[in-house]
């Protein structure tokens, strides 16, 4: 009897309802994703990553622009106008007869022949900018990266622990079995039978509820890489806890000096200091050398014509323009102080959040090797309290008691390994790098 029939049995009306429901929807075939194609798929349809992405496209595209700012303008036009042969002369109020065609062309061009150290500190920040954006594309990659990882494990977390409950099942099955053959023996009381279906009803129950968590884990897997079902997630070959490539004092200067967050934060305020020294340089003069070479004629034709040049160098300096120069300066130094400080937190921010992962991560190791030890104990606990209530030298309710400690115990463990893989994943996360 499988374990939803005997829910069907024993469960009120409204419960097996449920139970209809979710039954057809677990029945259909859900798709299968490991771990590597579940962040490769989440990397792809992930609007934050699309969004950093435009963001370090238009950094390139600022230092682009920046770069050609040292580069001279040219720019062409030209026209053409046609008029009636016959004109009115304005001075004389006599109509006369002159050309009615007018074709002309122009190339100028202009190059900013100093303007102090303003270009070379604006291309200076585009750049500190271009590697500010790339840290931050680095750093929401890692942290899309846990986001999906964690998704991932508690899809399998709520399977095992579905696993448990379904044991679970087993177990006051077993319980039920015992006090049944001893009620026939007349050595137990309808307490007793009373207690063990209670048991095994909140059992059942525990299904009930671990199905209905699994489906919506793997329904939030499936939306995190695209999907619109749930997703089953395919266990990796090894979950057990493994050494850290690195020592924890490596770690912690990583995550400091050179995680992806402070690299971000470093490089934003670097482009800010660069923008002191642009806003600076409204107080030196400019020069401007322009050119231009023009053409006209008064027929549609290439020969002829008249021809002109020009060239010019000016030089220009505001002495006064509302302390429009004074504001921007000001504007610039605080937007520094406050790149400054906020560079200072994230290396802060940093240290603390790889400290916290370490410290998660060493006290889910030992925490996995206890309740490995207690889920033994458990287990010798249940087994020697069943027999000792078999000869009648326990109670049903040291049975009972028995029974959810060992469940407990197995709830532990599936919980503390889960609990390590997730810190190793946000230490990874920290430090923007695989250990």
């Amino acid at each position: 009897m499988t374990i939803r029939s005997r829910v069907r049995a024993r469960t009120p009306t409204c419960v097996l309802a449920g139970a209809a429901l979710l039954v057809p929807l677990a029945a259909g075939a859900q798709q299968s994703v490991t771990l590597d194609e579940a962040i490769d798929r989440a990397l792809v349809r992930s609007p934050a990553m699309a969004q950093q992405q435009q963001q370090v496209d238009n950094a390139y595209l600022t230092q682009k622009t920046s770069w050609a700012a040292f580069l001279p303008t040219l720019s062409v036009s030209s026209s053409g106008a046609l008029r009636s042969a016959n004109v009115l002369n304005e001075l004389t109020g006599q109509i006369v007869s002159g050309s009615s065609d007018s074709y002309s062309a122009n190339v100028s061009g202009a190059w900013t022949v100093f303007e102090g150290t303003r270009r070379f500190r604006d291309y200076d920040a585009a750049k500190a900018d271009v590697r500010a954006a790339e840290a931050r594309y680095a750093n929401q990659r890692y942290q899309l990266r846990l986001q999906t990882q964690t998704l991932f494990f508690a899809a399998l977390r709520t399977g095992d622990l579905l696993d448990v409950a379904r044991e679970r099942v087993e177990q006051a099955q077993q319980n039920l079995e015992i006090v049944r053959r001893r009620t026939q023996l007349g050595e137990s009381t309808i307490s007793d039978s009373l207690r063990a279906r209670l048991d095994l009803v909140n059992a059942e129950q525990a299904v009930l509820q671990g199905e209905t968590a699994m489906r919506a884990a793997r329904f939030a897997l499936g939306r995190q890489i695209g999907q619109g079902a749930p997703v089953e997630p395919v266990r990796p070959s090894d979950l057990n806890p493994r050494d850290l490539t690195l020592p924890d004092d490596e770690i912690m200067r990583i995550a400091e000096e050179v995680s992806p967050s402070v690299l971000a934060a470093a490089e934003a305020a670097d482009a800010a200091g660069l923008s002191i020294g642009s806003a600076k340089t409204a107080y030196i003069p400019s020069l401007r050398f322009t050119s231009g070479y023009g053409w006209n004629n008064q027929a549609f034709a290439l020969d002829g014509g008249r021809t002109s040049w020009n060239m010019s160098l000016s030089m220009s300096y505001p002495i006064f323009n509302g302390f429009q120069r004074e504001a921007t300066v000001d504007r610039a130094q605080y937007a520094h102080r406050v790149a400054t400080l906020q560079e200072d937190d994230a290396r802060l921010a940093a240290r603390e959040q790889a400290d916290a992962a370490l410290q998660t991560l060493r006290t889910a190791e030992m925490a996995i090797v206890i309740a490995e030890d207690a889920l033994f104990v458990a287990t010798e606990d249940l087994r020697v309290v069943r027999a000792r209530y078999e000869v009648g030298a326990a109670t049903i309710l040291d049975v009972l008691t028995s029974q959810q400690a060992y469940t407990q115990a197995e709830v532990d463990v599936v919980t503390t390994r889960y609990d390590y893989i997730l810190a190793r994943a946000e230490l990874e996360a920290v430090l923007g790098r695989e250990l």
